[in-house]
This record gives structure tokens, sequence and C-alpha cells, in this order.
């Protein structure tokens, strides 16, 4: 039976037309449509007509709309996404959404379209639960015009995905990604490379649960899809490689980044030389791979050795064959110069950071397309290396299993960075203040973080004041408990809390 009954369309009209009284006379329902809090509001009223009387002579005839209107609006839709102008784009997909159910029915192709539009815009603006509703409603309008392994429903399967993700809910997003992976083995093969992105999703909602077994067996899943596309076109595979690394350092597999970089390496040297300006990126990531130790246990064996100086020689390769490298693009010179002072800054080898930093200043220090280049490398700390924060304040625990929604908390702290890239004078605070447990453990990765400091005149400098946020995610019942187990005492003034000063655990 079709989820849109005319009572539905009903509502949805009412909806668009904004006028809850209205549509309190229209209909005897009460429950909302899903589409209530994301449709747009009319400025006209809506005039309840009993069916024996004539329509009032001040009622306006209703503006004729045709495709042509409908085609303009959307073209209107997609220049300001393009321009960037997120809230005339959701004000527009909802004109669209409306005349897409005014001229096609809300039961049609360009209805759940226009759905899947809007719930974009709103997944961009941050809005996830509406987002989830309508790529939700996109979704159930295929399913009723064809079947639920249509082709068609991939790309709002994989919005939806998105949104579930971003709301806090990657068990609801691993779900959503592995059907939109089915339905593509389903229509286009077992093998075929557009299920890739879907199954890069999947093993992102699987890194956010802290199953890395599960992230790891999708990751060797993509690596084999990629090689057999690319069995006789090694260069063709170095882009899945570069993304498999990337994926392995999100998950934590360190040891098997370098593997992966070495091999694109490999292909590089052996295809196009061991000067080719190609093999920059995989050696700067490579070297910036050794900031980091591998703590997977394999066979009863826990994997902790790193050293930092076998990055450092190959950075000092990157740095070469882009000097080496006639006509080398000098912003690409100068961040790959950048990776390596950072390196001597994390190794506290204060002079030869300056060094490198003092020649990167004087390669920005150009036309105006370098000054803004340096102003971005320079006027304010960068982070050398971040160590991933925990999303969850009861870690995995607070994943799926309840029908709670999730609330958002933040960690702010404050801090100065000294000239040697050090953290002082840090401050924080949680909000709300009894998740002590995330404030102390976001408080000791910003304490321990180096940073290259700010860079005047060539030279580093102390900062001034610098602030990070840190969102994470919680539920009701978690700051039910916490209050239970630890009553905050009643403040004194505005400006008491619970604060973590140098020390969080004093």
């Amino acid at each position: 039976m079709s989820r849109f009954t005319p009572i539905f369309c009903v509502a949805i009209l009412a909806a668009l037309a904004a006028s809850t009284t209205a549509i309190a006379q229209a209909t005897d329902e009460e429950q909302a449509s899903p589409l209530d809090q994301v449709v747009p509001v009319a400025e006209e009223e809506i005039v309840v007509i009993d069916e024996d009387e004539a329509p009032p002579a001040e009622v306006e005839q209703e503006v004729v709309l045709d495709e042509a209107t409908f085609l303009e609006e959307f073209t209107r839709f997609r220049r300001l996404m393009d321009e960037g102008a997120m809230d005339e784009a959701d004000a527009s997909a909802k004109r669209i959404v409306e005349m897409a159910i005014r001229l096609y029915g809300p039961q049609s192709r360009e209805t759940s379209k226009a759905l899947n539009n809007l719930a974009l815009v709103q997944f961009r603006n941050g809005q996830f639960e509406p987002a989830i509703q309508n790529f939700m409603s996109a979704v159930e309008i295929l399913e009723d015009l064809g079947d639920r392994l249509s082709i068609d429903i991939v790309n709002p399967l994989k919005g939806l995905g998105a949104a579930q993700l971003g709301n806090g809910r990657p068990d609801l997003a691993a779900q959503t990604y592995t059907r939109a992976a089915h339905i593509t083995e389903v229509n286009e093969g077992p093998h075929n490379l557009e299920q890739i992105e879907i199954l890069e999703s999947l093993a992102e909602a699987d890194v956010r649960m802290g199953d890395m077994d599960a992230a790891k067996d999708i990751l060797e899943r993509i690596y084999i899809l990629n090689v057999r596309h690319f069995e006789n076109d090694p260069m063709g595979l170095l882009p899945a490689l570069m993304r498999r690394a990337q994926w392995q350092h999100r998950a934590g597999y360190y040891i098997d980044e370098r593997a992966t970089y070495r091999r694109a390496i490999r292909i590089i040297e052996e295809v196009e030389g061991k000067d080719s300006p190609q093999l920059i990126t995989p050696l700067v990531l490579l070297g910036k791979s050794f900031y980091f130790t591998d703590m997977t246990v394999e066979g009863g064996v826990t994997y902790t050795y790193t050293n930092v100086s076998t990055g450092e020689n190959y950075l000092k390769r990157a740095v070469r064959i882009a000097e080496g490298t006639p006509d080398y693009p000098w912003l690409d010179l100068a961040n790959t110069k950048l990776a390596l002072g950072d390196l001597y800054m994390y190794k506290d080898s204060i002079h030869r950071a300056t060094s490198v930093y003092e020649e990167v200043w004087q390669l920005l220090s150009g036309d105006a397309d370098r000054l803004f280049a340096r102003e971005e490398a320079f006027s304010q700390p960068v982070a050398v290396v971040e160590s991933p924060l925990p999303p969850y304040a009861n870690s995995a625990e607070s994943i799926g299993g309840s029908a709670e929604n999730f609330l958002t908390g933040t960690i702010r702290v404050e801090y100065e960075v000294s000239m040697r890239g050090r953290v002082s004078k840090i401050r924080s605070e949680a909000s709300p203040r009894v998740f002590t447990d995330m404030l102390n453990t976001v408080h000791r990765e910003i304490r321990d973080r180096r940073f290259r400091p700010q860079i005047v005149n060539g030279q580093p400098v102390d900062s001034g004041p610098q602030t990070f946020v840190h969102a994470f995610y919680y539920r009701q019942s978690d700051l039910d408990k916490l209050l239970q187990e630890n009553p905050p005492p009643a403040p004194q003034d505005e400006d008491d809390g619970d604060r973590a000063e140098d020390d969080p655990d004093a």
C-alpha cells in the first residue's frame, strides 16, 4: 500500500503553506508530516472553503506552475549551491519541493529528487535530523515507484548514511551503507568500482564505532577490487593505493600505511624514475606517518616501535626532488619544506626548524598570492601532529542500543604556544561541566601537542591566546548518571565551573 495517501498529500501542501491553524481545519489528523519541520513558509494564508460555498472574491488565483518554472528554480538552486549561499539554497530547495508536489504529485521521482536536494542542503548546514527525515522520505518514494533494489535508491541512501554519521549514529549509518553497497552489487555486479565510495563510508562508520577489524576487512575488499581493475595498469592503481594508506592511517594501522606508501613509491620509481616529482606526495605522507606509534596486536605481538628520524629521511628526499624539479609549483615546494621544518620542531631541533621556516618565509615573500600563503602558514601556530579525540562521552558504549537521541557537548581549551612550539598557560572547561573525564582527555592531548610556532619576520615568536573546541556526543542518561554520582557544587559567581589548569588530574 502506498505511503502517500491523499491525506498525506494535503498535509505536505498545508505544511508548505506553513499555516498550522489551517492544517488543523483541513484534516482531523494531529500527527505531523515528516516534512513539516523542513518545508518552506509561504506568505499566503490557506483558506478552508466549504464545498457548498463559492470562493470569496478576495481569494487570489493560484499562480500556475509549469515545468519551465520548475527547471528555472532548480537551475537557480544549483547556482546557489555552487556559490556556497547555503541559506538561500535552503529556501530554494524548499520551494522546489513545493513545486514538485504540486506539479508531479508527492509520489513522483521529481519529488524524491527535490527532497534529496533539500536534505543535502540541510546536511551541509549541520541540520542532521531534518536531513535524515528527508533522505528517508526520498528513499520511501523510490521504493513505492520501483522496488527496494532499484539503483536510484543508492544516492539518497548515501546521503542518509552521511547524515546519520553526522548525527552521531555510525551504527545506523553502517546499516544504511551496507544496504547501498548490496544494491550496487545486485545492479552492477560484485566487482563494480561504483561501490568503493560506499565501502569507504562504511569503513568510516566502523572506525567511529571502534570496530577496527571490520574497517580493515573493508579496506582489504576495496584494495582487491582496485587490484583486479588495474591489474595491467600499475600507475592507474596509484590513487587507490593513496586512499588505502589514508584509511589505514585513520584506523591506526600505521605499519600497513607505511607498506602501502612504499608500494606506491616503488611503482612510481619503476615507471617514472627515482627523481620523478610524483614521488613527493607519497614521500611526505610516509615521512609524517612516523609521528605515530602502531599499537596493532597480531599473533600476540604488539607493535609499538617507531622512529621519527626515519621519517626525516623521506622528507629530506622529498625536498631534494622538489628543489631539483624545474618549474615545480612554489606552493607545493613551500609545503614540502614546511613538512621537514615541522618535523625538526617536533624533535626539538629548534635551530634547524627555524632555518627551514626562514627559507619558506623568503620563498613566500613575493606577490599577493605568495603573501597570502605566507599568512596562512605562519600567522598562527599550527599543530605538527594531532591524535584523534574520542567522539563519545562513554566511548563505544554510547553507540547504538538505545532509543535516546544524542546531545552535543563541548570542551573548550585556551592556551598559548611558545616560540619552541610548546603549549603553555592552558585552561579548559567542559559543557556540561560534569564530563570531567572528557575534559581531562582533551586537556592532556592539547598539552602534549607540538606546534609550528607563529612566525614574524621569518623568526618564531610566542603566540597570543589560542582556542580549541572539541564537540562530543552524550545522552541525557549519561548526564543524569554523572549528576547523580557527582552533584556539582552551587556556583558562587557567574564564572565558576569545573576547570582544568596545567594539570587536569590535580
